[in-house]
Formats: C-alpha cells, sequence, structure tokens
C-alpha cells in the first residue's frame, strides 16, 4: 500500500508520524495532505535506511542536491564524497544523475549511504546504455525505457524524474515558437530525438499506465518533468512550456487516482517578475501538486555566481508557494561541480528556502531569526555562531580576525552600534 492509499482509508503511517515530528505538526495533519495529493512523502518501501522527507502545502521548504557521474569524470568515490559534503550542508534529498561510468553501481551505493530521499532521472541510463553499446537512440524499444524505471524502482529510489509531458502535440507547439533555446533538459531532448526519428509517442507518456503500475508498487513518488523548461530568460512561460504543463496536469489527476504521490517538477530560467506567475499557474492547472523548481535562474550572465542566481529565484518561488528547491551551483553551465560547488549550492539554497519560509508564515521560521537577533543583542557570539545556518564557517570567520574584546566585533570594534545603544537605553535606575 502506498502512502496516498493509506492516507485516503483514514491510516495514519510511521512515515507520516516522522514527517509530522520533524514539521512541528500533527499526524492527522500529514495524513490530510497525502490523502488531498497536496503532500508527498518521499520513501521507497525498501529505503529503510532512509529517512522519509515531506514535501508539499505547509511544510517546511526542502532542498534537494544533484550529484552523478559524466562521460568525463566517472569516479565513483568522488560522487559519494559529494554526497557526503551534501548531506552534512543539510540538503533534504539527493538525485543522483549519473551518466558515465558503472551507473548501476554507483546509484546502488548512494541508495546505501545516503540517510535522505534519493531521487534519479532513468531514461538518463537508458540513453547511456545504448549509446555505450554504439547504438543509436532510435534503437531503444520503450519497454526498455519503461523498463529502465523498474529497474531504478526496484534498488529503493524514492523519487523519480519522469519527462511525460513532452509529447508529440506538445513537440508541434515547440516548433510554431521561435526560442533561443528549444530544449535544455537532457532527458527531454533524448526523447525528442527518439521520438521524431521513429515517428511515435513518448514511451513514457504511451505506456503512463504501465508507469503508474511500477510506482505503485514501490511507492515511488513520480516527479513529473518540465522537459520544455525555459533555458533563457526569453523563452520563460511560453507557449511550449504552458502546453506541457497542462499535459502535466492530467497525469497528476492520473496518478493520483491509482493512489501514486506525484510532485511536479518546474523552470528553470525566468525573470525575476514572472516567477510567483509560475508558482501560481502550477498550483492552479495542477491541483496544488507540490512544486519543484530548479532554482529558478532570474539572469542569464551571472555564470559563476548562479548558486546565487538561483538563490534569488528561490527564495521568490517559495514565498509564492514552491515546496521544493532543486540547488544551483556555481558550476551550472560551466561543468561538473566539485565539492566546494556542491556545498555553495545546498548552502544558498537552504537560505532561500528559509526566507520563503519566512515568507509564507511557517511555524518556527521566523522565531529562529528571533532568537539570531536577540543573541547579537546580547552581544552573545556563542550562541550567534550555534543559531547561525551554517555555524562551522561563522566560527570560522570569527576567529580569523578575532577583537581583543569578546564582546566586540573586528569590524565595528569601540565603535559597536549594538553596545553604546544597549548602554544608551539601559534602566538607569538598576
Amino acid at each position: 500500500m502506498t502512502q496516498s492509499q493509506a492516507a485516503k482509508s483514514g491510516q495514519i503511517t510511521d512515515e507520516m508520524k516522522q514527517v509530522a515530528e520533524f514539521e512541528g505538526r500533527s499526524p492527522e495533519e500529514i495524513r490530510a495532505g497525502v490523502a488531498s495529493g497536496r503532500v508527498v512523502i518521499c520513501r521507497n518501501t525498501r529505503g529503510e535506511n532512509r529517512l522519509p522527507v515531506g514535501i508539499g502545502k505547509d511544510l517546511r521548504t526542502k532542498v534537494n542536491a544533484n550529484i552523478g557521474t559524466s562521460p568525463d569524470a566517472s569516479a565513483e568515490d568522488q560522487e559519494i564524497e559529494k554526497l557526503r559534503v551534501a548531506l552534512e550542508a543539510g540538503a533534504d534529498t539527493v538525485m543522483d544523475l549519473s551518466v558515465g561510468g558503472d551507473i548501476d553501481a554507483v546509484r546502488r551505493r548512494v541508495l546505501d549511504e545516503s540517510t535522505v530521499p534519493v531521487g534519479t532521472v532513468p531514461v538518463y541510463q537508458s540513453i547511456a546504455e545504448i549509446l555505450g553499446k554504439k547504438r543509436p537512440i532510435v534503437d531503444l524499444s520503450e519497454d526498455e525505457i519503461v523498463g529502465m524505471f523498474e529497474r531504478h524502482a526496484k534498488d529503493g529510489v524514492d523519487f523519480a524524474t519522469i519527462h511525460c509531458g513532452v509529447t508529440l502535440a506538445v513537440l508541434d507547439r515547440l516548433k510554431e515558437i521561435n526560442r533561443v533555446i528549444p530544449i535544455v533538459s537532457r532527458g527531454a531532448s533524448l526523447l525528442a530525438e527518439w521520438m521524431v526519428k521513429n515517428g511515435k509517442e513518448n514511451p513514457l507518456y504511451a505506456q503512463y499506465d504501465s508507469v503508474l503500475e511500477i510506482a505503485e508498487a514501490y511507492d515511488v513518488t513520480l516527479s513529473l518533468g518540465d522537459g520544455l523548461r525555459p533555458g533563457a530568460l526569453a523563452d520563460a512561460t511560453d507557449g511550449a512550456q504552458i502546453a506541457e504543463l497542462i499535459v502535466i496536469g492530467e497525469l497528476v489527476e492520473r496518478a493520483r487516482a491509482r493512489g501514486v504521490q506525484v510532485m511536479v517538477e518546474g523552470p528553470g530560467h525566468v525573470p525575476l517578475h514572472q516567477v510567483a506567475a509560475n508558482v501560481i499557474l502550477e498550483k492552479k492547472i495542477c491541483d496544488e501538486a507540490p512544486f519543484y523548481v530548479l532554482g529558478p535562474l532570474v539572469t542569464d550572465v551571472a555564470c559563476g555566481y548562479d548558486h546565487i542566481t538561483g538563490a534569488i529565484g528561490g527564495a521568490i518561488a517559495a514565498a509564492a508557494g514552491a515546496d521544493f528547491l532543486c540547488y544551483v551551483t556555481p558550476a551550472e553551465h560551466l561543468g561538473l561541480p566539485n565539492r566546494e560547488d556542491v556545498r555553495d549550492g545546498v548552502m544558498a539554497s537552504r537560505i532561500a528556502a528559509h526566507a520563503g519560509d519566512i515568507a509564507k508564515g511557517l511555524p518556527g521560521a521566523a522565531a529562529w531569526d528571533r532568537k539570531m537577533s536577540e543573541a547579537r543583542g546580547a552581544l552573545d557570539w556563542k550562541a550567534m555562531i550555534g543559531l547561525a545556518m551554517d555555524p562551522v564557517r561563522a566560527e570560522k570567520m570569527r576567529s580569523v580576525n578575532p577583537p581583543e574584546d569578546d564582546d566586540l566585533c573586528s569590524m565595528c570594534g569601540e565603535f559597536c552600534a549594538v553596545k553604546k545603544s544597549t548602554e544608551i537605553f539601559k534602566d538607569p535606575t538598576a
């Protein structure tokens, strides 16, 4: 029985209780959220070594970190080190996007060593394997594409990106639009090539019932991929993107009817003033299914600093109702991220997520900041460092040039406004 099926039947599972405790909510609130489809709990029935994580309405905005090998960098140990860095930095989930080396071995090791839910994009491996055999993509059978999802599900993957909204009709709509960059989604571009060369419908759409059957069997949360997400500001919120979103909205309904948990992926490169509108569109068209956004990136020109670009867009998206932020690292658009990039990406997205949670008014979000402000007012450096989102970095920066007087900071010294104002307004009768 899936979490969705249990919730609809009135059952409160152990996973719902764990999520409720973490979120500061009642188990019944979590059950109701899962039953409505507005909350998902990512945890494969075979994922007992990983904590269940709730994503959706009225829950803390979550952060995902991507890791994975490439054809040019396929060292398994290197990706496991990135996994550890992501977990230490506070990522709520990780995705293994490997396309090089022994993909099965990497995925299975990530699943064994991760303490948080793990996601994948099965079609990547389908394409990587056939290209590795020096065969053209067109040779892939529909059963092989769907079967790869089953292989990942059996291994214990907790959620999977399935690009089933890129249909032949949607591709026709794309052809009518003069996009700067037609497709930036790796999975969608590979499927589009298969569809065009075979003259057939997207197998993940044509065999969606089979996809649902697999997802139901292992309680894998489907993450319906935004294959036509904009990869340039000029392409944001266009007809092709919306056409795919409408298809995804219909597929959300079918998944929920089957008792399969489902969330929706979103853009992408989006101008600042369109970010909130994109969240509102998804929530309306997909009946408030949890929304998983990449960034969004609010400018195209910040190469090397896209973790900042993504954090700006992510904060606005989270405040508008997005539930799940996929991190963006400084290496985005430039190369495979290293361990430092992974850490910077997770921290930037965590900042964005927390800023969004404050704007949403989630219980406890602003209270954390209040405690930090009170510690600053008391010049309690130990408490400030302990309350910091990244205590290790905060302590390191404090120790670089420590002031002689521990009550002060090295920047203000005797000109410390906090200390002076405290003295000015101190009760003279005390």
